[in-house]
């Protein structure tokens, strides 16, 4: 995808009073920014130390750029999912207000791919809102022309290349989607869009699911992160959902949805798609006449890219519409793997349960492309299996392991220092310097070789996994649905999650009825799911983001395991407790 500009205005009410009115200016691509070396900050007010004049006081954490104080709002947001699956509503909603004054600090004016990334939050942060509070009350009770297949030169130039030296492109593309066309047919036939649009995805990426742009794009669909959040996609340290080619149709087809009710033809609402629709909506308005008559009276100055897209998309309905008139022969296209689900509790690699089901490793992680790590999260997570084979991984389940933790070595290059290397491997100074016997954080050698702690997997050896539904402790009770009733309600009413009664009740909605029959499992205490713990000692600097992440914590369990919530404001020398080394 290419990079794109927002129209968007300015908005400085705080998040829970931003329900109305809709965005037009936010942009769905854009080239990534480069963060200034050092150790990440967090864009949350640091906390003054209470003697200025201490000798020993470390410096002043340095200046955050505007992408920090964006992806430390996503960190509030996905704070507040975390409390909200919890049933602690007023976390959540905090939560949201402090993402929500985050990127009111970001000063996006020169720079379009910034903007963007600011006003999709500010989208995402009040439907998450909305959301919130209609769970509470989610209890136990378009008319789209088909896509025109024009021809014109525009048209005529991509069908030149795309059956010159784009060929092997299209063929290799064309035998890919045979994997996926099918579900996205069907998504749209049930949304009432056109089925042309399945074809989408190949000028997109090829139907390649792990696609990667350099605006940031990634999966099938091409969403860079806030526009994926804003339609629903989620992205952990383990899971990225833009990669998952059913959820992140969804997400395209309400994208696509929401595109041609503003603009009211395909052609325009897929320029939209592809540069965002604010750059269109600006184009439109700088035209002398005020309404919009034909997509072509204004695709001259759109982007060159985008001026490209609708053409080329053009281009290939036509060879698909009559490949021999156009000169292919097209191949037979990759079967569809039929699949089914089996819920995981405990983080384990893929790797090993390939080995255990007796299937090809590769084929496990192309079922599963979201999963970043080849690694399942310690939280409940429905992994997907070859048809026949989900049998067969419950009854051996016990079987594998969790996964533990590995280390890589670094050889330390001129210029480099222990945050840089940390944030390349996903890992913490402290971490490093423990496993390494450094004293000083800021004395390295040039060629020094450094075992660095991998801290995506330390996660998991020091949390206490979730075990099998068939293997929790403690009374796992059965309870009736009442009128009036949500799993919100219920979850927060015996101390547990609404994801885990979902897991448990193997529930793909939270949609309830009267009567229904639920297996409630009795709570857990914050102490047993964090494990070994220790005290940390605030220092002048800190944040609750920092210290959260520097221990390999969610910042959501940090701020509930510390009593804190997040409009809490922390101080030098108060303790604090954080998950054990």
């Amino acid at each position: 995808m290419i990079g794109a500009e927002s129209a968007a205005s300015e908005m400085d009410a705080p998040a829970s009073a931003i329900l109305e009115g809709q965005n037009t200016g936010e942009e769905r691509n854009g080239s990534a920014s480069n963060p200034a070396s050092g150790e990440p900050t967090s864009p949350e007010t640091v906390i003054q130390a209470a003697d200025e004049t201490a000798p020993s006081s470390p410096p002043e954490p340095p200046a955050m750029s505007n992408q920090e104080i964006l992806d430390s709002a996503l960190e509030f947001y996905q704070a507040s999912s975390d409390f909200w699956e919890r049933g602690d509503l007023d976390n959540a909603i905090a939560a949201l207000d402090k993402a929500y004054s985050l990127i009111l600090k970001v000063n996006a004016e020169e720079d379009p791919v910034i903007l963007q990334q600011k006003e999709d939050l500010r989208i995402t942060i009040s439907r998450r809102i909305v959301e919130v509070y209609a769970s509470r009350f989610t209890v136990a009770n378009g008319d789209h022309k088909e896509i025109p297949l024009l021809m014109n030169v525009h048209v005529e130039k991509e069908l030149a290349l795309l059956k010159g030296r784009e060929r092997d492109f299209f063929l290799a593309s064309y035998r890919r989607s045979g994997k996926y066309r099918p579900f996205v047919v069907e998504a749209l036939q049930e949304a009432g869009l056109p089925e042309e649009l399945s074809w989408l995805p190949l000028i997109e990426s090829g139907f390649k699911t792990n696609a990667y742009s350099k605006a940031r794009a990634l999966g099938m669909w091409q969403f860079i992160a806030s526009t994926g959040y804003k339609f629903g996609l989620k992205r952990t340290q383990y899971i990225d959902e833009r990669m998952d080619p059913e959820k992140s149709t969804l997400a395209a087809i309400d994208y696509l949805d929401e595109l041609h009710s503003i603009f009211g033809d395909w052609m325009t609402a897929l320029a939209g798609y592809n540069c965002g629709e604010g750059r269109v909506l600006n184009r439109i308005k700088s035209q002398r006449v005020n309404y919009l008559d034909d997509f072509w009276d204004f695709y001259g100055s759109l982007p060159r890219e985008t001026a490209r897209y609708v053409p080329r998309f053009l281009a290939v309905l036509n060879i698909l519409d009559d490949p021999e008139a156009h000169g292919f022969t097209l191949p037979e296209v990759d079967e569809q793997i039929e699949t089914e689900k089996v819920d995981i509790h405990k983080q384990v690699q893929l790797e090993t349960v390939a080995r255990r089901l007796d299937i090809d490793y590769g084929l496990l992680k192309d079922l599963n492309p979201e999963l970043r790590q080849q690694l399942t999260p310690s939280d409940p997570y429905s992994l997907k299996v070859p048809k026949g084979k989900g049998e067969v991984l419950l009854a051996k389940l016990d079987e594998i392991p969790v996964y533990r933790p590995a280390y890589r070595t670094h050889r330390v290059r001129s210029g480099e220092s222990l945050s840089v290397i940390a944030e390349r491997y996903g890992s913490s100074v402290r971490a490093i310097m423990t496993a390494n016997n450094l004293r000083n954080k800021h004395y390295l050698r040039i060629n020094q070789k450094l075992k660095i702690p991998v801290s995506k997997t330390a996660i998991a050896s020091l949390e206490v996994p979730l075990v099998q539904a068939s293997q929790i402790k403690g009374e796992i009770i059965e309870y009736r649905v009442r009128k009036g009733d949500s799993l919100w309600l219920i979850a927060r009413r015996y101390g547990t999650t609404t994801k885990m009664i979902q897991s448990l009740n193997q529930l793909d909605s939270a949609l309830l009825s009267i009567g229904q029959v639920l297996k409630i499992p009795s709570g857990q205490t914050m102490a047993s799911v964090i494990g070994d713990t220790q005290t940390y000692l605030v220092r002048k600097g800190d944040s609750p983001y920092l210290i959260a992440k520097r221990h390999n914590m969610d910042l959501s369990t940090f701020l509930e395991f510390n009593g804190l919530t997040p409009r809490s404001t922390i101080f030098p020398g108060q303790v604090l407790k954080t998950k054990g080394e």
